[in-house]
């Protein structure tokens, strides 16, 4: 290492000498912790675990098929039904879980009003899930 001088010699010249101490302290103190550390990693308990297989249970919801005939005549899963009557069978399907999906199947000349308060009807019983069914195979006009 170079050590100043007080002697009157003006030699200012940088000292190139890298003071390794700090550095080599720095190195012991993570060779002491991967020491003590490194056993750790490897020690485990041995611990008979038991075997169990089970497959994910997905109930899929059913769907009501809800048509509506250019008479505004109403059908439940095929069998005609009264307005009434289909609020209680809205009330009722909404109460089952999971909740079954509304497929609503109105002809092309059925008043929008009609669809509108059937879908209103749904969403004030409680079900949540309604969708629209059509025939992909008319062309739109």
């Amino acid at each position: 290492m170079a050590f100043g001088s007080l002697e009157g010699e003006e030699d200012n010249a940088p000292l190139a000498e890298i003071n390794m101490v700090p550095l080599i302290d720095v190195m012991l103190v993570l060779l002491v912790i991967f020491i003590v550390t490194a056993p750790m990693l490897t020690h485990a308990v041995k611990v008979d675990l038991p075997k169990a297989s089970s497959a994910l249970n997905v109930t899929k919801p059913d769907h009501v098929q809800l048509a509506i005939d250019a008479q505004s005549h109403l059908y439940w899963n095929g069998a005609p039904i009264e307005a009434e009557a289909l609020k209680l069978r809205l009330h009722d399907s909404a109460a089952l879980q999971p909740q079954p999906e509304l497929h609503i199947r109105a002809d092309r000349t059925t008043p929008y009003e009609k669809v509108a308060q059937v879908m209103s009807m749904a969403a004030s019983e409680g079900l949540g899930k309604i969708g629209f069914i059509t025939d992909p195979s008319t062309p739109a006009p």
